[in-house]
């Protein structure tokens, strides 16, 4: 076994390898940018080297740097994770090459897999059932037209070497077909430096459906049964579960016997998944094969009691698999939820900024929880949004479920916006509780599980109000106990009024649009003209170390956080920002006649696609911005010309940066 091993990744994954290297007694060597100084994979690991700046591609990305850095740490191995060149096959010769044991597959099987073409093509003169598509090697536009319309619509663009649904589009019609696969094309190039793509039949109505399958350089193979991941949103996958429901144990022996011929086919060693999409009628079709360990291998390791780094880290040392197929069992049924740092309610744009706050559900025997992120750390705009994942297990599906949906609950983050009320929605669905859905749920339920931008939950008001009175009541009493007079009547906070109601008026804006909440003092507590409603509230003393308040008679908690000109709420797993408006800074230069683009998300100026003086129709894309390895096309709320851009490409931009302006 080794002595020392570095992780060539960041994040969740990071954290998730030292933990079984250090209770298997190995160091472990972890490196990271300068934007990751301070970050907790940092901290956990034995040693660390800092291997470039922010951007990726100058750290995480750099092949070079890390070797560089194992060398000089004395690490005999370097484990991949997931993601940046965890399947990158001129990263696992460099280590070879380098005298470095890659902790993966071999470079040959990374090469075949690593291309969705090469992948098929072998694949189906081996008689394995693949998607019917487009896998050739011409990339011509009029090619790929005419590829497109003999498959016929609807249809998936997918990147020949992606993954983690980038570089992927789900096209309806021929007249769509330009603009997605140029789209496709940018965001391929950017995340994997790759551009081309393949073209497969879109099947709707089937499920998702993974094999993880484990061989040894002693010619042994098993795999460790399936995981469904049909639960998905933008083609990303939400919630994953093992082992999939209804899934009968002929249909799985095959699926599993399917999934082990397709790794022997291109002599695999290690950690492998193979994937495939089942049709309502139980046939599957081989999608691809990921060769590594999967963000969703939790749930097969709450199933089957095993740790598969361990697993992967034996096998690269040489060893046999530790069990045989019969050996292995499947025991109860966990799912996994990943938390992201996005607004659902903007199509689950991703979101920047310091965790002010984070509480994640506390572990146990049946619920686990993976995170790279402390209170305190910032989710950065360079990479993936995934804040953490929270996997239960249950002697069954329901109590798998209901497990889970306890956990989000308690999720409490201020700072970024996050996926978890969107989560709690969807496990919340009756379809979802009774039994598999297939990939197309989210987007044909959207309506249901996704709130209006605009939706605000009174509850939220009412506690960042009360939240704030009594921030003002301690600073009151604290001024008055320092002057001479604490008896004054301009200490008072109870909003007194010459002959008028004793109140307060609070104005906020969310998403630029005002709300005003006028707060009523009683003798019992206050009443609230809420936008909705009005409601009395009272504080009654303090809950998990927090002023709690009581609502139309029914306690309620939140965590509320204020800063300079703005509030944060963290209410039942989802978080709100409100700004604190004040009138009198309301004369900014909003001329008649004009619009702006605002940047909704922080990111990268990908493209831009006008000039000033260019006239636009309503819904013309103007710009295109990349921010955590996705595209976010921005386009003309109304018909326009452009009057200014005020962004070049390349330029990195915060959120609510004015980009383009438009003369109506």
């Amino acid at each position: 076994m080794f002595s020392k091993i570095l992780i060539a990744n960041r994040g969740e994954i990071a954290c998730r390898v030292v933990a079984t290297a250090r209770r298997l007694g190995i160091d472990t060597v972890a490196v990271y940018s300068a934007a990751d100084t301070e970050a907790l994979h940092v901290a956990m690991a034995d040693d660390a080297y800092r291997i470039g700046d922010a951007p990726a591609r100058d750290s995480y990305l750099a092949a070079d740097r890390i070797i560089a850095a194992a060398q000089a740490s004395g690490a005999q191995a370097i484990h991949p994770g997931y993601g940046f060149l965890a399947e990158n096959a001129e990263f696992a010769q460099a280590c070879s090459d380098a005298g470095l044991v890659f902790i993966g597959p071999p470079v040959a099987a990374i090469r075949i897999m690593g291309s969705k073409r090469a992948a098929k093509q072998r694949l189906a003169q081996a008689g394995v059932p693949v998607v019917p598509g487009y896998h050739q090697q011409d990339q011509g536009d009029h090619t790929l037209v005419e590829a497109a319309a003999d498959i016929g619509y609807p249809l998936l663009i997918k990147a020949v070497a992606g993954g983690g649904g980038r570089g992927m589009r789900l096209v309806t019609d021929a007249a769509g077909f330009p603009e997605a696969l140029a789209s496709a094309r940018r965001e391929a190039a950017g995340a994997f430096g790759d551009a081309d793509m393949l073209l497969e039949k879109y099947l709707p109505g089937a499920r998702h459906i993974e094999i993880q399958v484990f061989h040894d350089r002693h010619g042994n193979a098993v795999h460790l049964f399936e995981r469904d991941c049909s639960l998905q949103r933008r083609r990303q996958k939400v919630v994953e579960e093992a082992p999939a429901a209804t899934l009968s144990p002929q249909l799985r022996r095959r699926m599993g016997d399917c999934a082990l011929a397709v790794a022997r086919a291109v002599d695999y060693r290690g950690a492998g998944t193979v994937e495939f999409l089942l049709d309502a009628q139980g046939d599957f079709y081989f999608m691809e094969m990921n060769t590594r360990l999967q963000v969703e291998h939790p749930v097969t390791e709450m199933i089957t009691g095993l740790d598969l780094v361990e697993w992967q880290l034996r096998v690269a040392a040489g060893e046999a698999l530790p069990l045989a197929q019969d050996a292995l069992a499947i025991d109860g049924h966990a799912v996994e939820a990943r938390i992201y740092a996005e607004d659902p309610a903007r199509d689950f744009a991703p979101s920047s900024g310091c965790l002010l706050h984070l509480r994640l559900p506390r572990r146990s025997p049946t619920l686990r929880v993976d995170t790279g992120f402390r209170q305190g750390d910032r989710v950065d705009i360079h990479y993936d949004s995934l804040l953490a994942k929270v996997i239960t297990h249950g002697k069954d599906r329901s109590q798998a479920l209901q497990r889970l949906v306890r956990a989000l609950d308690v999720v409490e983050v201020a700072g970024v916006r996050t996926n978890v009320d969107f989560l709690l929605a969807l496990l919340s669905r009756p379809e979802v509780a009774a039994g598999p859905v297939d990939t197309g749920f989210v987007d044909r339920h959207r309506h249901a599980l996704l709130p209006g931008p605009m939706t605000i939950p009174d509850e939220v008001l009412a506690h960042a109000c009360l939240h704030l009175l009594a921030h003002c009541r301690r600073r009151r009493r604290d001024r008055a106990a320092r002057s001479a007079d604490p008896h004054s009547p301009w200490h008072r906070m109870d909003g007194w009024r010459l002959n008028e109601d004793n109140r307060h008026i609070f104005e906020f804006r969310c998403n630029d649009v005002p709300i005003v909440i006028t707060v009523h003092f009683r003798p019992w507590g206050y009443e609230l003209d809420l936008p909705g409603r009005r409601m009395s509230a009272r504080l009654v003393g303090r809950d998990r170390g927090r002023p709690a308040i009581e609502l139309n008679g029914h306690r309620s908690r939140a965590l509320v956080i204020a800063q300079a000109g703005s509030v944060e709420v963290s209410y039942r797993g989802q978080g709100f920002r409100l700004q604190l408006h004040d009138p009198l800074s309301d004369a900014e230069d909003h001329q008649p006649g004009h619009d702006r683009v605002i940047a909704p998300v922080p990111g990268r100026v990908a493209s831009i696609h006008v000039t000033p003086g260019t006239p636009v129709l309503r819904g013309e894309a103007l710009l295109t911005i990349e921010a955590m390895k996705m595209e976010h096309v921005l386009s003309a709320p109304c018909d326009a010309t452009v009057a200014q851009v005020h962004c070049s490409t390349g330029d990195l931009i915060e959120e609510n940066t004015e980009l383009i302006s438009l003369d109506t």
